[in-house]
């Protein structure tokens, strides 16, 4: 039997807001998305600033458009000050959690084997995480992409086996993060086809299944062109994200995608 493909796998557009806006401004691109979201349901979500979660659960329920949040702390629950946990998320609606985003990994300290214990946190209070992979610009142009995308696959392969579809993964080159750098469609694909095979190689089984979302710079522009490739499914959106218009183009350009 043939692999699915992007056709017959969930077209997804997750906007990452980052730490930007206030409840004005989020209030107000909550609008934007509302009032343009006919025909994308199921296919656009918004990972808001905690702070927005419960704005953007009142202003998007009902409208097929899904939230999700961030990041998620690897512990259940108990004494850790400033931190969310998984289950707080699920009580406010979220369908996803980012795990292993290159900020969290560079800024924060973020390891392979914290990601996985955040995306096994997320499995287990209903939320799919959506991992998040990547390399930075010495390490492609070391040759090491594969061996830097394998590290991190292979940490979360265990967390993953048993998930069935409930996980996403994000490629995002990290050289290509808001510099206005983008891979172009022939190297997402070759990273996107590299990370399928290897999850595969790990024994999740549910790999020729699974979303995988592209992230770097993608705009209206280019997205149809990266949204055409086989094993891209959709996108993981940063700055066009804070744009509603911007935004709702890109999730045309995957719910279309051939």
């Amino acid at each position: 039997m043939s692999a699915p493909t992007g056709a017959q796998r969930t077209a997804l557009v997750l906007g990452n807001w980052k730490m930007n806006g206030d409840a004005a401004s989020a209030e107000a691109l909550l609008a934007g998305l509302v009032a343009g979201c006919h025909g994308l349901s199921g296919v656009a979500g918004v990972c808001p600033p905690y702070p927005y979660l419960g704005l953007a659960a009142s202003r998007l329920a009902g409208t097929g458009v899904g939230w999700g949040a961030q990041d998620v702390s690897a512990f259940e629950d108990g004494a850790y000050t400033g931190e969310v946990s998984a289950r707080m998320l699920a009580d406010l609606g979220c369908t996803w959690t980012l795990v292993g985003h290159s900020e969290r990994r560079t800024l924060f300290g973020d390891t392979d084997a914290e990601v996985a214990r955040k995306a096994a946190r997320a499995l287990a209070a209903g939320l799919v995480p959506v991992v998040c992979v990547g390399e930075t610009l010495a390490e492609r142009e070391a040759g090491s992409t594969e061996a830097v995308l394998a590290r991190q696959i292979d940490a979360v392969c265990p967390v993953l086996r048993d998930a069935g579809e409930r996980c996403v993964l994000a490629y995002e080159p990290v050289w290509a993060i808001g510099t206005g750098l983008t891979a172009s469609p022939a190297q997402a694909q070759a990273a996107h086809a590299f990370i399928r095979a290897r999850l595969a190689a790990g024994g999740v089984a549910a790999a020729p299944r699974l979303s995988l979302l592209y992230g770097g710079s993608v705009k209206p522009s280019n997205a149809v062109e990266l949204f055409g490739q086989p094993d891209v499914d959709g996108g993981l959106i940063g700055g066009a994200s804070l744009v509603a218009a911007d935004f709702l183009s890109i999730c045309r350009a995957a719910a279309g995608r051939s």
